[in-house]
């Protein structure tokens, strides 16, 4: 129960942002605080991050290993989406957004309530490889009839998370040391990054209507986030890796997390029913919140 209440200030702060939204509704603009979270606040998060602990083998095998386990799962749905969704675009959403997870706006302040502050560089080059999955394979996805994957590659390039994640493990890998000014600096902009990464998800959470939920289709996706992902990552995890248990646990919460915020925008961007998505997004949120006390004693009891 210690690891629940640990979580409470995580649900705090998207309660605050759903709020907010509420009562602001026209005033606020989510989009913006994405922006500014996107290009400003992520990039010292992902740096502070991945410069807290000396490169070893756990920090380059986990983001690997995530990968792994995703493309596994990846393969099986291509396999079954067309027995499930007869409608083109229900295929492209299921493939899209089953396995995106949120492991940058809720994946690492949850490991800091969990795990403590030595979790971030893990839980933080994770949600790298996250985001190269995201603008690969689910970009296309959304619009595999007017797009082409190498567009997609290439808007990799454009994201600064990317960069500032490779400019922090030279600087790692180099044993350059940061003043302790700048330090705090960037630890008051991680947290700041954090907190605005909550608030986002919680204004978005307030955009869904219960009513207009299309059940069947966010059913289906919430079996392969909340239980197929974990499932093969645990039984991939422990036959298949030698991570420790610390990194290994970090990595099985991370596969656990809910749907990700930015599947609703690179939705909207290719027209592929983003309220849907949206729908999506808030059940699987749920469903995390009420599985949260079980998963963690799943990752308890698997992962000594």
């Amino acid at each position: 129960m210690e690891a629940v209440f640990a979580v409470l200030p995580v649900y705090f702060f998207i309660l605050l942002g759903f709020t907010a939204k509420k009562i602001f509704t026209n005033q606020l603009d989510e989009k913006t605080l994405v922006l500014i979270s996107l290009y400003f606040f992520q990039p010292i998060l992902i740096f502070w991050g991945l410069t807290k602990t000396p490169i070893n083998y756990e920090l380059i095998a986990s983001p690997i290993a995530y990968l792994s386990i995703i493309l596994i799962c990846i393969v099986f749905l291509l396999l079954i989406n067309k027995k499930l969704f007869k409608e083109r675009n229900e295929q492209s959403i299921y493939l899209a957004t089953s396995l995106i997870g949120n492991t940058g706006n809720l994946g690492i302040p949850l490991g800091i309530a969990i795990f403590g502050i030595e979790s971030v560089p893990y839980t933080s080059i994770i949600n790298i490889a996250n985001i190269i999955f995201i603008y690969t394979f689910s970009v296309y996805f959304f619009a595999r009839e007017q797009f082409l994957l190498k567009d997609a590659i290439k808007s990799i390039s454009k994201i600064p998370a990317i960069w500032f994640a490779l400019l922090a493990l030279f600087v790692n890998y180099q044993g350059i040391s940061i003043n302790k000014h700048i330090y705090t600096a960037l630890e008051m902009g991680a947290y700041t990054s954090m907190v605005i990464q909550l608030l986002i998800f919680g204004m978005y959470l307030f955009s869904v209507k219960i009513k207009t939920i299309p059940w069947p289709l966010s059913i289906q996706i919430s079996f392969v986030k909340h239980v197929l992902l974990p499932v093969v990552g645990l039984v991939f995890v422990l036959y298949f890796t030698d991570l420790n248990s610390y990194v290994a646990s970090i990595l099985i919460m991370e596969l656990m997390v809910p749907l990700a915020v930015n599947n609703v925008n690179l939705a909207a961007l290719y027209n592929c029913k983003p309220f849907n998505v949206a729908a999506s997004v808030l059940v699987s949120t749920a469903l995390f919140a009420l599985l949260l006390y079980f998963n963690i004693e799943v990752i308890k009891y698997f992962i000594k």
